[in-house]
């Protein structure tokens, strides 16, 4: 006998599914994130019918409420509450955002996921002074361990890195400040500014940039700060071939071009995000990056 699926559906699924239809996300793609939060299937496909159905009827009779909520991932059970995240401001149809005074070019603006790309952030002369003073102390990159809460070498990411203090240099506190003007961030809720280096063939797997709230080392790092909400790649030098930072989730992919930048953000630890993103193999030459990291609050 096939057991009987029984899980309910709440009004704040209820609100989440219309969120995701005026968001202009497609059925199959609401399904698939209500069931990686463990929706079962049939039960997603006959909620999200069911539901479109009333706000339609709703919207006819005229007594249909706007959602309270952005889109982001359906609950289930104890699903992770989405949170305030960086966001820049983006008038319509501006080109240039004047972050701390200096101009910086919209390229690109998506949604779902959060991404924006950004022209110009740094300056030429800035790029090449950030590589010349991580140069000499650069070391194997490492990653977080989320099972420890502390930070190991890692086969999925094959690059040299280290990390400047926060407003350590002049130069570092000149481009923080400028990060924080651009997506309306504190400077102190910044981790210190990481610079990579990718000699060819290195890369970096798919991954996310959260801490995986189900791992025992998670609650260790966050309280230097809380979760991480947004990430900035900034792109020092513009390889010969290949070093594309790619969204596998979103079929997104972006080359990394000199003083260029590319923003994301997450308002929980969910894959529903479609924050998925890595690095792709240098071909040719090397690719410098600096990475600056968003938390909820203060990081120390």
């Amino acid at each position: 006998m096939n057991a009987v699926v029984t899980q309910a559906v709440t009004e704040e699924l209820r609100q989440w599914i219309v969120a995701q239809a005026q968001a202009g996300c497609m059925p199959e793609d609401v399904v698939k994130a209500m069931v990686a939060s463990g929706w079962h299937e049939d039960v997603a496909v006959q909620a999200l019918e069911q539901t479109l159905r009333e706000h339609l009827q709703a919207l006819r009779a005229g007594t249909a409420v706007s959602p309270a909520f952005q889109p982001g991932q359906p609950e289930a059970g104890m699903a992770e509450a989405a949170t305030a995240v960086p966001e820049p401001t983006l008038q319509e149809g501006a080109t240039v955002i004047l972050a701390d005074g200096h101009p910086v070019q919209v390229l690109m603006s998506l949604r779902l996921p959060r991404v924006v790309l950004f022209g110009g952030l740094l300056t030429g002369d800035e790029c090449d002074a950030l590589i010349a003073l991580a140069r000499p102390r650069l070391a194997r990159s490492e990653t977080v361990d989320t099972s420890t809460g502390g930070s190991e070498v890692n086969t999925a990411r094959t690059s040299d890195g280290m990390f400047f203090e926060r407003g350590e240099t002049p130069l570092i506190d000149r481009i923080e400040r400028r990060i924080a003007a651009l997506v309306n961030w504190p400077v102190e809720r910044g981790e210190g500014l990481q610079i990579l280096r990718y000699r060819p063939g290195a890369q970096y797997e798919p991954h996310h940039d959260y801490f995986d709230p189900a791992k025992p080392g998670t609650p260790r790092i966050l309280e230097r700060g809380g979760q991480r909400v947004g990430t900035l790649v900034m792109y020092l030098n513009t390889p010969a071939r290949g070093g594309d930072t790619i969204f596998p989730d979103a079929g997104l992919s972006v080359g990394p071009m000199r003083g260029g930048a590319v923003f994301f953000s997450y308002d929980r630890p969910h894959a529903a995000t479609r924050t998925l993103h890595g690095g792709t193999p240098v071909l040719s030459g090397e690719k410098w990056v600096a990475t600056k990291w968003l938390r909820e609050r203060t990081f120390a």
